[in-house]
């Protein structure tokens, strides 16, 4: 039975205080006033050469500066200034807005993160059930211990994306905004799908079917370690769920993906974009398994997993950045080579605002891994895997940072306060939620019918 040790709960706790602090100071910062923001384009302006700080104290005294003459020219002046006034206020209004915006986004990408690592490793569970598989029965109460953090993280995720679009109206979605909507007609014939009830139902029963299975899965888990010997009844009974979740989540998962961050973009989709979230997920999930088996494993336990085990989820880390890979360039190529307006502007606002995050996302989740992983002797290698695994997972926080903020903060992103405290926040969470869901059960799943084939797993 592993005991979850004083210090690393204190880690977890301390994490949890100060990303709660963090994210706390990001949403008291956030809101500006106008002429704050003003001020800041101003600045802004003047770093950048000057012309649109000039065209700023233009639009702020021209109205002014007009309407001292009666003449015709100067009526048609004032007419310019006006709408140069009210463009202005409409630019700086939308600034204002996207800056207050960046804590809920930065919240929202850090929670969704940490849930979709949960997820992914649910997923796999499920997968290894279903095949029967035989290396893998020495890592269930790892996997297990890690789905634990799906329910309470899917939880936080679908309340921060309605809050976001009922509390004080700064919405990641701008579908939830009825303002925008009014004046969008390609939004408004969405609206049968897109709307906040239709929203919080939908993920209810994607969180409910999800921790369903969970919940079962791990009842029949532990009832099989105290069945008798020749009793492999409930394993037969986490086969059959299995399969069926399966199927479940394949379909759910795809909605939760359009859902949860493709409608932060509601002009634009992409039918390829349900699986190029699972590949984040799905090898998010299994680099955590991984990390997380290394950890234990170091501390003395799991003296049953040896380094064919690690190989195996080296070389899942390996195949699933890979296919992660063929399924952007799959995405990114189509919607480029077609080059349709409406589908490429997603690409355009990654490439003019978000060109590092979005170039350096490819370099981490597939260039890196390649080089790394590629060699089979180091995936045998611990501290191969864990700077392997690291690195993937900042590669997917960022892929997934780069699916959100585009459309919720445009180029007004930054890696700051919010962004590294709501990751603190979540990763302290996750971790005390993952280390004591080991403390309940053993951590050798003894009564699997594969279990001795999976602690004699060498090749």
């Amino acid at each position: 039975m592993y005991t979850f040790s004083n210090k690393l709960k204190t880690l977890s706790i301390a994490l949890m205080i100060i990303g709660a602090i963090g994210v706390i100071y990001g949403f008291m910062t956030s809101h500006k006033s106008f002429e704050d923001v003003e001020t800041i384009l101003a600045a802004e302006a003047s770093h950048h050469g000057g012309g649109h700080g000039e065209d700023t104290a233009h639009a702020s005294t021209s109205h002014e500066e007009h309407a001292v003459t009666n003449s015709h020219e100067a009526n048609n002046h004032n007419d310019s200034a006006e709408t140069h006034v009210d463009e202005h206020k409409k630019h700086v209004e939308h600034v204002q807005h996207q800056i207050a915006n960046r804590p809920w986004s930065a919240l929202y990408v850090a929670a969704f993160f940490f849930f979709m690592i949960a997820l992914g490793v649910l997923a796999f569970y499920a997968i290894q059930y279903a095949a029967q598989a035989g290396w893998s029965p020495v890592l269930f109460r790892v996997m297990e211990a890690i789905t634990a953090y799906m329910l309470p993280g899917a939880i936080i995720v679908l309340a921060i994306a309605v809050a976001s679009g009922t509390i004080g109206h700064y919405n990641i979605f701008i579908w939830m905004d009825p303002d925008v909507v009014a004046h969008d007609k390609l939004i408004q014939g969405k609206s049968g799908w897109l709307n906040i009830t239709g929203f919080a139902i939908r993920g209810l029963i994607f969180i409910t079917g999800w921790a369903l299975y969970r919940h079962f899965s791990r009842k029949f888990s532990i009832a099989q370690d105290n069945a008798d010997v020749n009793d492999n009844s409930n394993f037969k009974k986490n086969f059959r769920i299995s399969a069926a979740f399966l199927v479940f989540y394949i379909y759910t998962e795809s909605m939760m993906s359009w859902d949860w961050i493709m409608s932060v973009d509601p002009h634009w989709f992409s039918t390829l974009f349900g699986w190029y979230v699972f590949a984040s997920m799905f090898v998010s999930g299994i680099t955590v398994i991984a990390l997380t088996t290394i950890y234990l494993k170091s501390r003395g336990y799991l003296e049953f997993v040896n380094d064919s085990h690690i190989h195996d989820l080296g070389k899942f880390m390996f195949a699933i950045s890979i296919f992660w890979t063929y399924l952007w360039f799959s995405q990114f190529m189509l919607i480029w080579y077609s080059n349709i307006p409406e589908e490429v502007t997603y690409f355009v606002t990654r490439f003019n605002d978000y060109q590092l995050p979005f170039l350096g996302m490819v370099a981490l989740n597939f260039i890196f891994p390649l080089l790394v992983l590629m060699n089979s002797d180091y995936k045998r290698v611990p501290w191969f895997i864990v700077m392997a695994g690291i690195v993937i997972l900042f590669g997917h926080y960022i892929d997934i940072f780069n699916m959100i903020m585009p459309a919720t903060v445009g180029d007004r992103w930054f890696i700051g306060i919010p962004e590294i405290s709501s990751i603190l926040l979540f990763a302290g969470l996750f971790i005390f939620i993952v280390f004591t869901a080991l403390t309940k059960a053993p951590l050798l799943a003894k009564g699997n019918p594969f279990i001795k084939e999976s602690e004699h797993f060498h090749y």
